[in-house]
């Protein structure tokens, strides 16, 4: 559909280098038989509390040296490898482990978890993957604060980062999930930002490819 190279934060949700439209594979994988979603009570209340206990914690940034291996990982995951879908969520979940109030690691292990729903043919396993990864993401962006204005992980502000990783999900997932409307505003948030030409070049680029997708989808 779209012929767009994978970056760094997963842009390939959308279009890989490959022509590989991952947005329609993911749209279809978890919405093939699914009408509609809810929450169980039980998970909304795991959440909850593990939110309170990460906003508790003081957030830092884990070594380029773990970071960056987990992330190409996710990347190769992110632009239609199933084989590394499930690397790519233990990989972001082993981070967490360490720093649980890291919100970029908090968004990337959510987006790698709901990828995984494109590796079961069973409805309740799509929805059920989609659905934890989708929570994770939006703790995640619960956890920013004014302080995550600063740069995290390789050298990129933090707010920007997970705002990016959560827009390219929320506009990959099936329109019933009511994704979409959120995942725009948070791309033009960080399209917008001041803190944008702050961000390395790697990172910029990847922001102008996820709007240049974006607009491609409209049409």
């Amino acid at each position: 559909m779209f012929h767009v190279s994978s970056d760094r934060t997963g842009r390939c949700f959308v279009a890989s280098s490959a022509g590989y439209s991952h947005a329609g594979h993911f749209s279809r994988a978890v919405g093939r038989g699914l009408a509609s979603s809810s929450a169980t009570a039980s998970l909304t209340l795991a959440l909850a509390l593990t939110l309170a206990l990460a906003s508790a914690m003081p957030a830092h940034a884990v070594p380029d040296a773990q970071f960056q291996p987990a992330q190409a990982v996710f990347l190769k995951a992110a632009d239609g490898d199933k084989s590394a879908v499930d690397g790519a969520a233990a990989a972001f979940a082993s981070l967490l482990k360490a720093e649980p109030a890291n919100p970029v690691l908090l968004a990337y292990s959510g987006a790698a978890t709901s990828m995984k729903a494109t590796t079961t043919f069973l409805p309740w396993k799509m929805l059920a993957h989609a659905e934890e990864g989708l929570a994770q993401i939006d703790k995640a962006l619960a956890l920013l604060t004014p302080a995550h204005n600063a740069p995290m992980q390789q050298g990129t502000p933090a707010v920007l980062e997970v705002k990016l990783v959560a827009a390219n999900t929320f506009l990959a997932v099936p329109g019933f999930m009511n994704r979409k409307e959120r995942g725009q505003r948070l791309l033009n948030e960080v399209l917008a930002s001041p803190l944008l030409a702050t961000a390395p070049a790697e990172f910029r680029a990847s922001v102008q490819k996820a709007a240049q997708a974006n607009q491609l989808a409209k049409k």
